[in-house]
């Protein structure tokens, strides 16, 4: 059994942890005044310092508790929240970032840099640049004063007697007391029981603490703000008023603390595990076997042991086909019986295994929001970024894979596509420009597209440009779809000038190239005046699919079954008929078909009974004419060798059951060359 690097889970948590505080700061850019995100944010800032600080990254948490002071300035109304504060933490966290990633790499000046920006976003009195610096390199993080007065407060407490073995560690909630001022700290152990009967995972022991502070009651909270509903406190001041006592927790209190618990990252104080973080139960009682067990319900996986596993179950499908086979060559009746029951479970386990691969779109599109806050500063325009069909699911493999595609086509779509706001109310639109992400299922395909509300893709530059370049020849016929398609030759950009965004051509070419490796296709509509969206159809899985398949001469192949709507036979007399035209009637409608034995020439006679496969391509419906079809086939997909990567008509290869090979058609690129050959045959003819 392989034992987790306590590193590596505290680096996949501060991700977690980044990712909701650049989230919660981005919300907070369309709303400054919502107190609720700004409270988010601090939990966030203050659950990144403590883990940081417990596992060595001192650096981290120096440079973390700046932001969380700026942000606890903000909670207790001293500074309002600001765009400029925002942006600053905002930059601030890739610093974190980068910090969780090396943190023993030299950073130069970025934090003090950062520090400045930060102190000037703020307005207030926390610390000079130059005492900034300071604080960066230091090894703990070191609490401004907020009062000149010093207050003492008696802090009792005690912990579920499960919390170390949930990963709560009480000794982080006493480091955290102490950086708040003076601190005695007694231990009760009244409470433990005799050492027969003692577990050594349960916690017995309660504190009683003084201390002696500068701050005032909200910091104590704070140490306990991710423990506070599921253990006792008691704080008073010592010599004033007796404070308010947090046990027990009354139940019409509860919900917002539930609220407020689950909505924050993992304890600052926990030893971080691969579970998300559960909403604690209301009242304060000892947990039972129900509450345990809830958070066991979700466990973090590693990608690559889902890969693993998506290769195992690839070759029992294959062994199962073999199986099936063998049975059906055999009057075993005992062996047939246990090759359906093979061939039931390894469908379920394939039908799970998909399940388990796929991923919402939503973590796809989440990474977009600040890459438009971004170049929205930089290039002056107002972006207003809108997201659909968020919970469309995809192969977590094609949801990696289109990341940098998209990267290229939003930044495309606000540097070329999108006016600046005075050009835009000069044309009467709105100042703030629309970019719309937005993904769809159609069949076997997720679709993809990046709207935007911009001045269109201008023809006559398009066309200019690649004349210029020699991609096409000097006044030569295209369609639109055609034209629109030449943006993604490589090297072409319609930019005057090269910038940060655009202009080297390099863009565009890349997400062609991606999106064909994925089997995918890309579609273009722009009005002018009006805007362009790009659509990627992308298949939703790249390991295993339902398919059909068919012969042709001797020669099997498979057809994405998510493609096929319908079989039929062509009879002779049709065929005969449709020599030279290539069309048949279907329910009182023209459909081309193509054949597939001259496409492949074969060189073998066709079949008296041949028959149509009618595939959808999203755009057209074409019949493909086959000598048999054989049946449905799960398919398991594999790779064509780097010798027949230009062959386009094939998308894969798969392992039949006799250990034979059949190609796996890519129909979107087989219509487009039969379309291709008819053309030259009827010129040539």
């Amino acid at each position: 059994m392989s034992t987790l690097d306590p590193v590596a889970v505290f680096r996949t948590e501060a991700a977690e942890c980044l990712e909701a505080i650049e989230a919660g700061l981005l919300d907070l850019t369309h709303q400054l005044d919502n107190r609720d995100l700004v409270d988010a944010v601090f939990r966030g800032l203050h659950t990144l310092k403590g883990s940081g600080a417990m596992f060595g990254f001192e650096a981290l948490a120096a440079f973390t508790h700046h932001c969380e002071t700026a942000f606890d300035r903000v909670r207790k109304g001293e500074v309002a929240a600001t765009s400029e504060l925002v942006a600053a933490v905002l930059a601030a966290q890739d610093h974190m970032r980068a910090l969780v990633d090396q943190p023993d790499a030299d950073h130069g000046d970025t934090g003090h840099k950062l520090l400045a920006q930060l102190q000037a976003a703020v307005g207030g009195k926390e610390a000079a640049p130059a005492a900034a610096s300071a604080a960066v390199a230091a090894p703990a993080a070191v609490r401004e004063a907020a009062a000149k007065k010093k207050n003492s407060w008696r802090i009792r407490f005690s912990l579920p007697a499960n919390s170390m073995a949930n990963g709560t560690n009480p000794l982080g909630l006493l480091d955290e007391l102490r950086d708040l001022g003076e601190c005695t700290v007694r231990a009760n152990t009244s409470a433990i029981p005799p050492l027969d009967a003692l577990a050594p995972t349960e916690l017995h022991i309660s504190w009683d603490v003084t201390l002696t502070s500068e701050q005032d009651r909200s910091a104590i909270d704070d140490v306990f703000i991710f423990v506070l509903d599921d253990m006792e406190l008691s704080v008073e001041e010592i010599g004033g008023q007796a404070a308010a006592t947090a046990a027990p927790v009354e139940e019409k209190a509860a919900p917002a603390a539930v609220a407020a618990v689950s909505a924050a990252p993992a304890s600052p104080t926990a030893v971080p595990e691969f579970r998300p973080v559960e909403a604690v139960p209301a009242k304060r009682e000892a947990p039972t076997a129900v509450s345990q067990a809830k958070a066991a319900e979700n466990v973090r996986v590693p990608a690559e042991r889902l890969d693993e596993l998506m290769d195992r179950v690839g070759e029992l499908v294959i062994a199962q086909s073999r199986l099936s086979q063998l049975a059906s060559a055999s009057a075993d009746i005992a062996l047939r019986s246990v090759s359906e029951e093979i061939e039931r479970l390894s469908g379920e386990l394939r039908d799970t295994m998909m399940v388990l691969r796929m991923v919402p779109v939503a973590t796809l599109f989440s990474r977009f929001r600040r890459l438009v806050h971004d170049l929205a500063r930089e290039t002056g325009k107002v972006i207003e970024l809108v997201t659909e069909g968020e919970s469309t699911e995809v192969d977590k493999t094609v949801i990696e894979r289109l990341a940098d595609p998209l990267v290229h086509l939003v930044r495309n779509s606000i540097d070329h596509g999108l006016e600046t706001p005075a050009d835009r109310l000069a044309s009467g639109k709105t100042e703030a420009g629309t970019v719309t992400l937005s993904a769809r299922q159609a069949g076997g395909e997720v679709i993809i597209s990046i709207k935007d509300d911009g001045r269109g893709i201008n023809r006559e530059r398009v066309r200019a440009k690649a004349e210029s370049s020699g991609l096409i020849q000097p006044g030569q016929p295209l369609s639109d779809s055609e034209l629109l398609q030449l943006i993604f030759a490589p090297g072409f950009s319609t930019a005057a000038a090269i910038t940060n965004l655009s202009g080297r051509g390099v863009g565009m070419d890349v997400v062609k190239k991606t999106v064909e490796a994925l089997r995918g296709a890309i579609d273009i509509v722009s009005v002018p005046g009006q805007g362009s969206e790009v659509s990627l159809r992308i298949p939703l899985t790249l390991a295993i699919i339902d398919g059909l398949l068919v012969r042709v001469g001797s020669g099997r192949y498979v057809i994405p079954l998510s493609a096929v709507e319908e079989c039929l036979e062509l009879s002779l007399e049709e065929d005969l008929r449709s020599r030279g035209r290539s069309f048949i009637s279907l329910r009182d409608s023209l459909v081309p078909f193509l054949r597939l034995r001259d496409l492949f020439r074969t060189g073998t006679k066709p079949d008296v009974h041949q028959k149509v496969v009618v595939i959808s391509t999203g755009t057209e419906r074409v019949g493909l004419v086959v000598d048999q079809i054989i049946g449905d086939h799960q398919t398991v997909i594999k790779s064509m060798s780097k010798l027949h990567n230009n062959v386009a008509t094939f998308s894969g290869a798969t392992i039949l059951g006799d250990g034979s090979v059949a190609l796996i058609l890519d129909v979107g690129h087989l219509v487009a060359a039969g379309q291709q050959q008819e053309a030259q045959l009827r010129v040539a003819g």
